[in-house]
């Protein structure tokens, strides 16, 4: 069992670092090219929920399975749900947008809760998922709430959301090499 929990903490480590760049990637793209141009902001609004559905598919897999790891398969679910709406509203009205980022920020970030508790006595480095699952519940009530402002958002409204959970998923990472460092320096 020590080598399963040793390679899935390796898994993770790996897992958390992939999403932090990713987050960081889509954050420099959101503020340095989407500005310029509506189509690559479309592009990545579309991307962002498509990259979380396929990443939970992929830890999940990684991690014994979706039956395994019921909260990730129903975030992924969650995930292509809102693919699909971001999709079909892009057209329609950005503030519509925004709502359907603040339900899947609210629904995902307390999925992503469920698995940090669930993952938390195998694993440590979970306080930090902890807290992006409860930030990103209150974050997606903050967009709900922009949503039925009158100004209209853009997509700098969910990128700073995505920077937030790059460092959230960079500190878990960073906090998981140092346990391994730790737990091999004392041996």
């Amino acid at each position: 069992m020590a080598a399963d929990t040793a390679d899935q903490a390796q898994w993770l480590k790996q897992y958390y670092f992939l999403r932090a760049a990713f987050s960081v990637a889509w954050v420099i793209a959101a503020f340095a090219i989407a500005p310029s141009s509506a189509a690559i902001a479309a592009t990545l609004l579309v991307v962002y929920p498509a990259w979380d559905a396929a990443a939970n598919y992929l830890d999940a897999l990684w991690s014994g399975g979706l039956n395994h790891n019921r909260t990730q398969g129903f975030n992924v679910l969650v995930s292509l749900a809102t693919t699909i709406a971001v999709i079909l509203t892009l057209q329609v009205n950005m503030n519509w947008v925004l709502a359907i980022f603040g339900a899947w920020a609210m629904l995902s970030g307390l999925l992503q809760l469920g698995t940090a508790v669930r993952r938390w006595k195998h694993f440590g480095a979970q306080w930090a998922m902890v807290l992006s699952g409860g930030q990103s519940a209150l974050a997606g009530g903050f967009f709900i709430f922009q949503a039925a402002m009158l100004a209209v958002p853009s997509i700098a409204n969910v990128a700073g959301y995505a920077a937030v959970g790059a460092l959230y998923f960079l500190v878990s990472a960073l906090w998981l090499t140092v346990g391994t460092w730790r737990r091999s320096a004392a041996l």
